[in-house]
C-alpha cells in the first residue's frame, strides 16, 4: 500500500508540473482523505499545495483538512478567500477546528472567524474558553441528542435528518428540554427495538460522564478502564456540552506519551514533529536542562576532589569509579522509568509509597548481592586486585544499588504529589544525584576500611 502511493505521489507531482488538473482530479476522487493528506505533505510548492486543495469537492476539502498538519492549513487559509475558508471551516467538526486555531498565529485566528458562520463562530469562541488540556477543550458538540419521549421511529428519523454532520451516530444521548443529560441509547438498541417503544424503556441511566474541567489524562484513564467509543461531557449543572471521541483519545495519548518520552530525556516538550522542527528550536528545548544537568554533575567533580587524598594512596580505586556510577544510574533509571509507567496508568498513589519503596529494596538486595559477587569475582580473578579493594568496591555497589533505587522510586511520586509532571525525575536527573551518592558511599567504606 506505501509503495502504491509513493507511486501516486509522483503521478501527481508530474500531473502538477504539466498542469493536468482534470487527470488529478480524477486520482484524488479515488483516494482516502488521509491518504491525500500525506500527499500533500509531500509538496514543497506552496501553489501546489493550494491548487490540489481546490480540486478537492468542498465535503472531501474538509475532511482531508482535519488531517494535514498545522503548518499546511496555514498555508490554505492564507492562499483562499474568506468564502472558501468558510465553507471549509464550517463543514469541520468544532473539535478539529480548535485544535487548528490554536496552533495558528493571530491574523489566521481572526480570518477563520470571520469567515466562519456565526452559530460556528460562537460555538469555536465557546470551546476556546476552556483551559488547555481539559475535556472542555478536546470534546466536540457534534452529537445526536434524543427526548426520553420518543419512539424507535422518531429517534432513526431525527438520527437521519441530523447525523450526517456529527462526530458519531453510534451512541446518542437523552436530554430534556434544559440539555440535562439522562441517558444513553445506542444504535444497535435503536434498531432491535420495537418502532412504538419508547427512548425512556430502553435508554441507560447510570451514564459515566466527563466534566468539561477534567484534565485530559483522567478522560484517557475513564476510556481505557470501560473501554468507551464516546464519552459526554457536561458542565457542573449536569447539562451535556458535548462528547469526546476514541478518535481524540488517540490523539491525546499520542501526544502524552510523546511528552512523557522527551521530559525523560531532559528536553523541552515541543508540539512540531522531529522533520518540522527547525536546528535552533531543537537547540533552545535541550540546552536548558544540559545546562543545569553540567550544572549539578559539577558535584560529583567536587566530591572526588575532596577526596584526592584518599585516591593517591589507593589509586586502583579510581577504576571503578565509572562502574559505580553507572551501575547504580542504571539501577536507579529502572526504577524510575517503572514507577512513572505505573503513575500514569494510575496504578501507584502518593500513600502508597511506602509498599512501592519495600517492594524495591527486596528488589535491590537481591539485584546488589548478583552484581556484588559477581563483581568480586571479577576483580580477584581478572583484574587481581587485593582483597580489601574489593570488598570495599563490592560493598559500595550492594549499598549504592539500594541507595539508586530508593531513589529512583520515590522521587517521581514526590513530584506527582507536589504537582510536576513525574516524568521530570527520570533518568537525568536520577543519574546525577546516584553519581554524587554513590561517591560518597565510596570514599567513606573506602575510608573505614582501607584506613585513609
Amino acid at each position: 500500500m506505501e509503495e502504491n502511493l509513493v507511486f501516486i505521489e509522483n503521478q501527481i507531482k508530474e500531473l502538477l508540473e504539466n498542469k493536468k488538473f482534470h487527470q488529478i482530479k480524477d486520482i484524488l476522487h479515488e483516494l482516502n482523505e488521509a491518504d491525500i493528506a500525506e500527499i500533500i505533505e509531500t509538496i514543497e510548492d506552496r501553489d501546489h499545495i493550494v491548487r490540489i486543495f481546490r480540486l478537492l469537492s468542498k465535503d472531501i476539502a474538509a475532511e482531508v483538512f482535519a488531517y494535514i498538519p498545522v503548518e499546511y492549513e496555514q498555508i490554505i487559509i492564507e492562499s483562499l478567500t474568506k468564502k472558501e475558508v468558510g465553507q471549509i471551516v464550517d463543514e469541520l467538526f468544532s473539535d478539529d477546528a480548535v485544535d487548528m486555531l490554536e496552533e495558528m498565529p493571530a491574523n489566521v485566528v481572526k480570518k477563520v472567524l470571520e469567515s466562519s458562520s456565526p452559530e460556528t463562530r460562537k460555538m469555536i469562541n465557546n470551546l476556546l474558553k476552556y483551559p488547555e488540556d481539559s475535556a472542555g477543550s478536546i470534546m466536540t458538540v457534534e452529537l445526536v441528542d434524543l427526548r426520553t419521549y420518543m419512539t424507535m421511529k422518531d429517534a432513526i428519523t431525527r438520527i437521519r435528518l441530523t447525523g450526517v454532520d456529527k462526530e458519531t451516530i453510534n451512541t446518542c444521548y437523552v436530554t430534556d428540554a434544559q440539555k440535562h443529560l439522562l441517558g444513553i441509547v445506542t444504535l444497535r438498541e435503536i434498531i432491535l427495538a420495537e418502532e412504538d417503544e419508547l427512548i425512556k424503556d430502553v435508554m441507560t441511566e447510570n451514564i459515566i460522564t466527563a466534566h468539561t474541567l477534567d484534565d485530559q489524562e483522567e478522560v484517557v484513564r475513564q476510556f481505557q478502564k470501560y473501554d468507551f467509543g464516546s464519552m459526554p461531557v457536561v458542565d457542573n449543572e449536569n447539562r451535556l456540552v458535548g462528547i469526546i471521541t476514541a478518535d481524540d483519545i488517540m490523539d491525546i495519548i499520542e501526544e502524552e506519551a510523546t511528552e512523557d518520552i522527551e521530559m525523560m530525556a531532559a528536553i523541552t516538550p515541543t508540539d512540531q514533529p522531529y522533520m518540522k522542527t527547525s536546528v535552533f528550536d531543537t537547540y533552545k528545548k535541550r540546552i536548558p536542562w544540559l545546562l543545569l544537568l553540567m550544572i549539578s554533575a559539577s558535584i560529583t567533580g567536587k566530591i572526588i576532589q575532596g577526596f584526592e587524598a584518599a585516591l593517591s594512596t589507593y589509586v586502583i580505586l579510581t577504576a571503578f569509579i565509572p562502574m559505580l556510577m553507572d551501575t547504580g544510574g542504571n539501577c536507579g533509571a529502572q526504577a524510575s522509568v517503572s514507577v512513572i509507567r505505573a503513575i500514569s496508568l494510575n496504578e501507584v498513589e502518593f500513600s502508597e509509597l511506602p509498599k512501592v519503596m519495600m517492594k524495591e529494596l527486596r528488589v535491590a538486595v537481591m539485584i546488589g548481592g548478583t552484581l556484588s559477587i559477581a563483581n568480586f569475582l571479577k576483580i580477584l580473578l581478572i583484574d587481581q586486585t587485593s582483597m580489601q579493594v574489593a570488598i570495599v568496591v563490592c560493598l559500595t555497589l550492594f549499598v549504592t544499588v539500594i541507595v539508586a533505587k530508593f531513589v529512583g522510586c520515590s522521587l517521581p511520586v514526590l513530584a506527582n504529589k507536589l504537582g510536576f509532571d513525574p516524568a521530570v525525575m527520570a533518568s537525568p536527573f536520577i543519574t546525577t544525584i546516584v553519581d554524587a551518592l554513590s561517591l560518597i558511599v565510596y570514599f567513606n567504606v573506602a575510608g573505614v576500611l582501607l584506613g585513609l
